[in-house]
């Protein structure tokens, strides 16, 4: 008869077992929204160069530990995944800044102006006054430019993107997303449970990992690496004072991922020489020193963890100052165009309709 404690191995089993799959999931997914993003704009200026050479430093060094411990070959088929992306997004931002090793500062582009048409048309209302109407003068500028021969035929105006998405917009997008991978992450793990053979009991001496000297070295590196990567990216966000061009869907995967991998880890459940049997502290013993051979990559994952929490608030921040900026900037073009009105009609002209002046006899 099994033991009363086996439905609690099976439960926290099942807790790692589903949190590692999760993690897998979004790992694999998380390069793509930054890679869409840049091919979207085709611009690389909202990435910092330095966060990407500096992270495929650290999958270099994190192939290099997961080798010489000996971590999960799954771990490791990851590891070489996130270094081909790295070189994925390494080469957009070379082909779109130029292969340069610094980080300019480059403003965003403006976005589609948002124009509202107020007021009744009358005498002095153009004929081409509407919501095309700065688009139709900015052409005729380029076009009358464009007369002389020592002018070339390029717009001096940046391109204008489309509207970007509102901000509930995009939170249903990026929860729909989180959860179709959790969903993904959860299937798996139900897959690979279905179709295994269940035979996992194997002492923990025998099947936990010695310590290698070089792989912790090289694990460490990569944890210091991870953390120094979000460094560049902060600082880059903060010079432009906007995240114009960064994924916010990327960074929440990463999170995902590092926080679905750090519970997997901690939900280990230590397997004594005898099942079911341990003796006093060694069950204690064994989970020790599976968290000392494992404890760089969890120093890794939950130090990005609470970094990548300092690149939300910048998402939050800079887009409510973008939304007030952009409410100034309507405030201060309707005041100008008050202003035109009131300059036109302190002329001392007559204001009534050309009709109504032409049948009075006045000029």
């Amino acid at each position: 008869m099994a033991p009363p404690t086996a439905p609690l191995n099976l439960d926290v089993e099942a807790i790692s077992g589903i949190c590692g799959s999760i993690s897998i999931a979004a790992w694999v997914v998380v390069f793509s929204p930054q890679i869409i993003e840049n091919f979207r704009r085709s611009s690389a200026d909202g990435l910092s160069l330095h966060f990407i050479i500096v992270w495929l430093a650290g999958d270099v060094f994190n192939i290099l530990g997961a080798v010489l411990q000996g971590v999960l070959p799954t771990m490791l088929i990851l590891a070489i995944y996130y270094t081909i992306a790295d070189v994925v997004l390494l080469a957009q931002c070379f082909y779109y800044k130029g292969f340069t090793w610094k980080d300019e500062v480059v403003p965003p582009p403006p976005k589609a102006p948002h124009i509202v048409v107020t007021g009744e048309p009358n005498e002095r209302t153009g004929l081409l006054d509407g919501p095309f109407a700065e688009r139709g003068r900015r052409d005729s500028r380029d076009s009358w430019s464009h007369l002389s021969p020592a002018v070339p035929l390029v717009s001096e105006h940046p391109a204008i993107l489309p509207p970007t998405p509102t901000r509930l917009q995009a939170t249903l997008w990026n929860t729909t997303a989180v959860l179709m991978v959790c969903v993904a992450g959860v299937a798996g793990w139900v897959l690979s449970r279905r179709y295994s053979d269940g035979s996992s009991d194997e002492p923990a001496e025998e099947g936990l990992r010695q310590f290698n000297i070089w792989g912790q070295i090289f694990g460490y590196m990569c944890a210091v690496l991870y953390l120094g990567s979000r460094v560049p990216q902060m600082i880059l966000n903060w010079r432009r004072k906007s995240t114009e061009g960064v994924s916010m869907l990327f960074f929440l995967f990463a999170c995902l991922g590092n926080l679905t991998y750090v519970l997997s880890i901690f939900a280990y459940e230590p397997r004594c020489a005898q099942p079911y049997q341990c003796h006093d502290g060694e069950a204690k013993s064994i989970y020790g020193r599976y968290i000392l051979v494992n404890l760089s990559w969890l120093a890794g994952s939950l130090g990005t963890l609470f970094l990548d929490l300092g690149i939300f608030a910048q998402f939050f921040i800079y887009s409510t100052d973008a939304s007030s900026v952009c409410d100034e900037e309507a405030l201060e073009e309707d005041q100008l165009d008050e202003d035109d009105d009131s300059s036109i009609d302190e002329d001392g002209g007559d204001q009534r309709p050309v009709l109504q002046r032409l049948g009075s006899g006045l000029p």
